[in-house]
């Protein structure tokens, strides 16, 4: 696989989920944090992040295991309520501190940091406030970025406004599955709309205060497929993929909503100026891909995007999570985003797979399932990038087993091992062989 000279390999968490010390220094209570304890239990075996991979404590051991690992890049993210524990106003001087030594940390090792801003810990405060439905979380996330690139934007050379804000929006608005677990569309297309108004408010900062600084947003994108030939199936594909993908996708590259999508979901959005989203349009330097799933899709009976019905595809190997396994799905994604958006660069900043590992034996954990996967998904990358598409480097997720949302710890994305009782960490074959690729890539380029 020669990929350029110039590309980036890293590896990708989040705080909420390997942090932990989530009363430790004057942090402010997440939603999260209220979500993992709120009963009944929301989450697997009623698990929460209190402890996670205990990163706090032990972000220097971390940082030693990616400089041994090879990486070149470590995508983090910072908690808004560790630095901003009200969410706005008074500022934690020791919340801020760490991310301070984080960076100084990673840079001593050789290793480019990369925060995301937002990965979904909403501090509770703002939440208590209306959250993503208030139209002052725009100036809220304005102020939060300011805080935190004033005192970092010197020495981190990549930024990324929100984490997948579909997922924020639709998932914590709608399908009620995350915080703050609400079950209304027109709240979730509100949501939407503030966060796309938040990203085009931070950008303009980020740039003032990181003037030499990469700026991006990932997304989680899902290539759509019809099911058939059928005329019906297609239209089903073409409304599902304005759900998941162009409803973000147009306003950051085009300054406008797709207007199929107005159209079909118009009695959902009366509170909304559309025409205001151009302030989403923001110039980025690179849009980021968080890849895991395609969608095979056919036609369900009715309008409504939500309601489509995916196919499963017979003899598909799937992950731990049921997804199925499709590298090619990430070829298309890129060379259709080259096509539609032509963004300056790509970068994948998730993409990796839970499978159910075997306890370590003798020091490693052998996970070939998962070595299997990242590979072909390389390859996926690598055959996009000898079409054109401009991929500037690749984030595993994640680096470490962490606390996977409302699974719980049962989910395992790592290439290293937490034990959950200890939080020993044991690199696994998959961190074996993402090293390799690395030492590979620059043998190549010699």
């Amino acid at each position: 696989m020669p990929f350029p000279s110039t590309f980036l390999w890293g590896a990708a968490t989040s705080s909420y989920q390997i942090e932990g010390a989530v009363r430790e220094d004057g942090r402010g209570e997440s939603v999260w944090d209220r979500f993992c304890h709120t009963l009944p239990p929301r989450i697997a075996r009623g698990d929460t992040g209190d402890t996670a991979c205990d990163h706090y404590h032990r972000f220097r051991e971390d940082v030693a295991l990616m400089r041994d690992l090879g990486l070149q890049a470590y995508r983090f993210s910072i908690a808004w309520p560790r630095v901003l524990p009200e969410g706005t106003g008074r500022v934690s001087a020791a919340g801020v501190s760490f991310y301070d030594h984080l960076v100084d940390e990673l840079l001593r090792a050789g290793i480019k940091p990369f925060a995301t801003l937002y990965h979904w810990d909403l501090p509770q405060a703002l939440q208590d406030r209306g959250g993503w439905l208030n139209p002052a979380s725009v100036e809220w996330f304005a102020e939060y970025t300011d805080v935190i690139s004033r005192r970092l934007g010197d020495r981190v050379q990549g930024w990324i406004t929100h984490n997948e804000p579909w997922i924020v929006a639709f998932v914590g608005h709608f399908y009620a599955g995350h915080p703050p677990g609400l079950a209304d569309l027109t709240a979730a297309c509100q949501a939407a709309h503030h966060l796309l108004l938040a990203h085009g408010a931070a950008v303009p900062v980020l740039r003032r205060n990181a003037p030499l600084a990469e700026v991006g947003i990932a997304l989680n994108l899902n290539p759509v497929y019809p099911a058939s030939d059928r005329p019906a199936d297609q239209a089903a594909a073409c409304r599902q993929d304005g759900f998941l993908n162009r409803w973000f996708l147009d306003p950051l590259f085009r300054g406008t909503y797709p207007d199929d999508m107005v159209a079909l979901l118009q009695e959902w959005l009366p509170r909304i100026d559309l025409a205001a989203v151009r302030a989403a349009a923001a110039p980025l330097d690179f849009l980021g891909v968080n890849y895991y799933i395609r969608n095979v899709v056919e036609h369900a009976g009715d309008e409504l995007p939500l309601r489509l019905r995916h196919v499963p595809q017979a003899e598909a190997e799937t992950t731990a999570m049921g997804w199925e396994i499709c590298p090619k799905g990430l070829t298309d994604l890129l060379l259709r985003l080259k096509q539609d958006y032509a963004p300056k660069a790509i970068y994948i900043t998730e993409n990796g797979a839970a499978f159910d590992d075997p306890p370590p034996r003798d020091g490693v954990v052998e996970d070939p399932q998962r070595v299997a996967y990242l590979r072909a998904h390389l390859m996926a990358t690598e055959a996009a990038l000898s079409q054109g598409v401009p991929v500037k480097g690749y984030f595993v997720w994640s680096l470490l087993d962490n606390f996977e949302w409302t699974h719980g710890y049962e989910k395992r994305f790592g290439i290293i091992h937490v034990d959950p009782v200890t939080r020993a960490r044991i690199p696994k074959r998959s961190a074996q062989y993402y090293r390799q690729v690395i030492i590979n890539s620059a043998a190549h380029e010699g």
